[in-house]
């Protein structure tokens, strides 16, 4: 597959671009467990203020990590009709001024974070690029079949950030928030990476279902889930969370496990779609559940 000429000929378009090159639909996923961690550290709601700006600074962050990679992989994302599209894959921007825009983006996280929230939270957002960017990125994405257990841990970050904003100090709850996002991620993205398993085969990136095939990865799939479950209801007593947390824990976390199980005994591309789609409200919905049981219990 080649690159796709499709440079934009106004001033919006060249917006849209930029706006692309950031991956909105991922940060949208990152900060929705921001505000929660925020919430649960605070055992009730931070100011508006704190929240807004932990926000953007995060939001800043996620998006100069997302550039960067899309600096980095414009060369295989002309290969994948996943990523074909991307505005350094159609040379919709030059890879020059698409680096150059995700390292203001990534200053101005840093910046903003440290003047309106704390040090802490900016320097856990540059840790979260840097290590996105050189481990995930550069080390271990065309490497490793752990790439995304590895490299998955920068998009665990915001809610350290978030954890932060509020305490000011990096606590056992929110390293266990951590451990939640951690082995969330490779379910969510392996169910992914078994429908574009032609995709990463053919830009010579060794994700774990081209590497070691369908059959392995749905059981890394359900065995990661049952982890992911077991430390959600550890969280329980650790986050001092109470009956509201627990039985969405309860059901969310049967849920997938269930959806895991069927796609470990059929493998195909329609289960691993189900257990994509099922992951993202779920983590979405677990969330929500500790910060309205933080609110209520206090």
């Amino acid at each position: 597959m080649t690159a796709v000429d499709d440079r934009p000929t106004s001033l919006r378009g060249t917006m849209r671009a930029y706006v692309a090159l950031t991956k909105p639909r991922i940060i949208e996923l990152l900060l929705v467990t921001t505000v929660p961690a925020m919430i649960v550290a605070e055992r009730g709601l931070p100011s508006l203020w704190l929240i807004a700006a932990t926000l953007v600074g995060g939001t800043l962050a996620a998006a100069s990590a997302n550039t960067v990679n899309c600096y980095v992989d414009r060369d295989i994302d002309v290969h994948m009709h996943r990523t074909a599209r991307r505005p350094l894959a159609t040379d919709a921007i030059s890879p020059g001024n698409a680096l150059r825009f995700g390292i203001v983006l990534g200053v101005g996280a840093f910046v903003w974070l440290v003047a309106a929230v704390n040090l802490l939270s900016g320097l856990l957002a540059v840790a979260a690029i840097l290590f996105y960017v050189f481990v995930y990125t550069l080390g271990l994405k065309r490497r490793s079949a752990q790439n995304i257990v590895i490299g998955g841990a920068a998009g665990c970050m915001p809610v350290l950030i978030g954890w932060s904003a509020v305490t000011g100090e990096v606590g056992l709850p929110a390293f266990v928030l951590f451990a939640i996002v951690f082995y969330w991620t490779p379910p969510h993205f392996w169910a992914l990476a078994l429908k574009y398993e032609d995709d990463y085969r053919a830009a010579g990136v060794p994700m774990l279902p081209v590497v070691a095939g369908k059959a392995e990865t749905s059981r890394q799939i359900l065995l990661y889930t049952v982890l992911l479950v077991s430390v959600t209801l550890i969280f329980g007593p650790i986050g001092q969370m109470g009956l509201i947390y627990l039985l969405a824990a309860v059901a969310l976390g049967g849920g997938f496990v269930l959806l895991a199980w069927q796609l470990r005994r059929d493998p195909t591309e329609a289960r691993a779609m189900r257990v994509f789609h099922y992951s993202i409200p779920y983590l979405a919905l677990l969330f929500v559940a500790m910060a309205v049981d933080a609110i209520v219990i206090g």
